[in-house]
C-alpha cells in the first residue's frame, strides 16, 4: 500500500499535465464550434424575390435568434456566374431551372437539398397613370401599342430569366419579331420594372410579384397565356462547398407555412412544403 501511493499520485499529476496540455486544443475547437455558429448566411437570391424574401429571413431571425443571414439579389444568371468563380453563397435560389441547372452539372450545389420553391406568373404592366390597354393574344400589336420612339422594358432576354420567358412568351405571340430594336433590356427584372414605374418606358414585362411590389407605379395590364412559356419555377439548394450550420434549418423555413404566408403575400404561388 505504500508503494501506490506515489504510483497514483504521479498518475493524477500526469493527469492534471495532459488536461493542461489539452484545454488550448479545447478552446480552440470550442472556439471554431462557435465561429461556425455564429457565421453569417449568405443567401443569393433572384432580384424578383427581394420583398418577399426580406420578409421570410426577418421572420426566420426572430424564429432563431442567433442567426445571421444575409441576401446579395441580382439576375440568376449573375449570380450563377459568381457562384461558378467562386463566389461564398451558402444558398441560392433561382427563378428559373435552367441556371440551377448548370451549376448541378457542375457539382456546385448539394443536389440533395434542391427542390421546386415557388412559381411565378408572367404580366405586361404600364405606368399607375396609363390608360393603355392591350389584351395578350395571338398577332397582338405591342410594338403599335408602344408608340413612336418607345422601348418595351424587360430583363436581358438571353440570360435573365424574366427576360427569357418574356422573349419566349412573345415569340408565342407572334409579336416578337417585330419588337427587334424596340426593347429596353435590364441587368434583372427589378431594373425593367423601374424602367415603367418611372414612366421611361410605356410598357413592361415583369412577374406578377413584381407588379404587386410596386403598386403605387405600375398596372397590370394584362397576363401572358400560361402556354405562351415554361412553367415560372423558383428552385432553391444548398450551395455543395457551403459548410454553414445554418442551411438545414434555413431552407427548412423556407417550405414552411410561416415562410408561405409571405410568399404568397407578395404573389408567389407556394410549391414546395415540409
Amino acid at each position: 500500500m505504500a508503494r501506490s501511493w506515489p504510483t497514483a499520485r504521479f498518475g493524477r499529476i500526469v493527469c492534471a499535465s495532459l488536461l493542461v496540455c489539452l484545454c488550448p486544443a479545447s478552446v480552440q475547437a470550442a472556439s471554431k464550434n462557435t465561429q461556425a455558429a455564429n457565421k453569417p448566411l449568405i443567401v443569393f437570391a433572384a432580384a424578383s424575390l427581394k420583398n418577399a424574401m426580406d420578409g421570410v429571413v426577418g421572420d426566420y431571425e426572430k424564429t432563431y435568434p442567433q442567426a445571421d443571414v444575409r441576401v446579395s439579389y441580382a439576375g440568376s444568371s449573375t449570380l450563377a456566374r459568381q457562384i461558378q468563380a467562386g463566389a461564398p453563397a451558402d444558398i441560392y435560389v433561382s427563378a428559373n431551372q435552367g441556371w440551377m441547372n448548370q451549376l448541378e452539372k457542375a457539382g456546385l450545389i448539394d443536389s440533395a437539398s434542391r427542390s421546386n420553391l415557388l412559381g411565378n406568373s408572367l404580366v405586361l404592366i404600364a405606368p399607375r397613370s396609363s390608360k393603355v390597354q392591350v389584351t395578350l393574344r395571338k398577332h397582338v400589336d405591342l410594338l403599335g401599342k408602344l408608340g413612336q420612339g418607345n422601348y418595351l422594358a424587360m430583363a436581358n432576354t438571353d440570360a435573365v430569366p424574366a427576360g427569357i420567358y418574356g422573349r419566349h412568351a412573345l415569340t408565342w405571340l407572334d409579336d416578337w419579331s417585330a419588337l427587334q430594336g424596340h426593347i429596353a433590356q435590364s441587368d434583372d427584372v427589378r431594373g425593367a420594372l423601374a424602367l415603367v414605374s418611372r414612366g421611361e418606358s410605356p410598357l413592361g414585362v415583369v412577374y406578377s410579384s413584381d407588379a404587386l411590389a410596386d403598386q403605387g407605379g405600375v398596372r397590370v395590364v394584362d397576363t401572358f397565356p400560361v402556354a405562351s412559356h415554361k412553367p415560372i419555377v423558383y428552385p432553391v439548394a444548398a450551395i455543395a462547398a457551403s459548410h454553414n450550420p445554418q442551411d438545414g434549418s434555413f431552407l427548412t423555413f423556407l417550405k414552411s407555412v410561416a415562410a408561405g404566408r409571405v410568399f404568397k403575400q407578395w404573389g408567389f404561388k407556394v410549391l414546395s412544403r415540409n
